[in-house]
């Protein structure tokens, strides 16, 4: 038994040697080497073919092409993009493993998911943002957000609105909505932006909002119209369709607001990496193919990193968490995390 103990204690030892060497080794080359010397791993934290991994494989194409090495891009997916950015801050704090995720870590605290989120990150750059339409089928007794809007406060939880979920963009918008305007929908959840259109077309739902990219097919087609544009500017796209601070200026103080895609590095990185990945993150933006790309895809360039993009992202976090506070959809107060209510 002695002997076995001993065994076990000489492994210990041994394990505890190389994990420690490992440790020196990554730390000493995040100081010393030029980075990148090796490979990049980039997690993407939804699923393959959606918006946010769409965004980021072919941003990474370019700025791996500025930083001389390759992004190796993987999905890492689950709770609401919650694992992808606790696995990535339990990474190594060297450049080597970056994180690709939307909107949705400014709510984590809020809503009882996680306790990491872009607090625990430098913002490398943020992509683009999205725009969100409400939107109805096409025969529809709506024609103006105001008939819409008329007709919930007369008739309080019994128009449909098809939603992607708590923390989802429809979700979040019916939040401002009561907040801003007093009206309550019956919110029926759905999967994903072709789960809402296709209740919406199957007559499952009254009403729903979803991004202007997940319903431009539907647009051209004449399936579903728009009744208004949630920004305070109108879409290059669709020039015809008014904004909803047209028709309630009371909405302005919430925008710039919207879905958005970015890429992130641990906090703790030393100030050469974070330099380097925005330089080269905003060279691949700038790219001519690139932006080509958000045109198509009808996305509102922004380009922004550190400070600015921190800024950015603080005003959606205050806009967003007390939304959802008032509306009675999240676990915590804002105030329990000193989130400020917005004035």
């Amino acid at each position: 038994m002695k002997k076995l103990n001993k065994i076990i204690v000489c492994l210990l030892f041994i394990v505890s040697t190389v994990v420690a060497a490992s440790e020196i080794y990554r730390t000493v080359r995040s100081y010393t080497a030029e980075y990148p010397d090796g490979n990049i791993n980039g997690y993407v934290a939804w699923g393959a073919g959606g918006p946010t991994d769409t965004v980021s494989r072919s941003l990474s194409i370019y700025a791996a092409e500025a930083l001389g090495t390759n992004i190796i891009i993987q999905n890492k997916t689950g709770a609401t993009g919650s694992v992808a950015t606790e696995f990535v801050q339990r990474q190594q704090s060297d450049g080597y493993s970056l994180l690709f995720n939307s909107e949705n870590p400014p709510l984590y605290k809020v809503m009882g998911i996680s306790n990491v989120d872009y607090d625990d990150y430098y913002p490398v750059i943020i992509a683009g943002q999205q725009t969100g339409v409400i939107v109805v089928a096409a025969d529809s007794q709506y024609n103006t957000v105001e008939e819409l809007f008329e007709d919930a406060k007369k008739n309080p939880g019994k128009i449909d609105l098809a939603t992607t979920g708590a923390g989802g963009l429809t979700s979040n918008v019916a939040s401002m909505i009561e907040a801003t305007s007093g009206i309550s929908f019956n919110q029926v959840p759905f999967e994903g932006d072709a789960g809402v259109l296709t209740a919406l077309l199957g007559g499952n739902a009254d009403v729903t909002v979803v991004n202007y990219s997940s319903a431009v097919d539907y647009v051209a087609d004449k399936s579903v119209k728009i009744l208004t544009v949630f920004s305070n500017e109108r879409l290059v796209n669709e020039p015809d369709s008014p904004t909803i601070c047209e028709s309630y200026p009371e909405y302005s103080d919430y925008f710039p607001w919207g879905t958005f895609v970015g890429v992130f590095v641990d906090n703790d990185c030393s100030d050469k990496v974070k330099e380097t990945l925005s330089a080269a993150f905003r060279k691949g933006w700038e790219h001519e193919e690139f932006q080509k790309f958000m045109a198509e895809n009808y996305i509102t360039p922004l380009g922004i990193s550190g400070d600015e993009a921190s800024a950015y992202i603080k005003k959606w976090q205050q806009v967003t968490t007390w939304l959802l506070y008032d509306a009675g959809q999240t676990e915590y107060s804002p105030a329990d995390f000193s989130i400020p209510r917005m004035e």
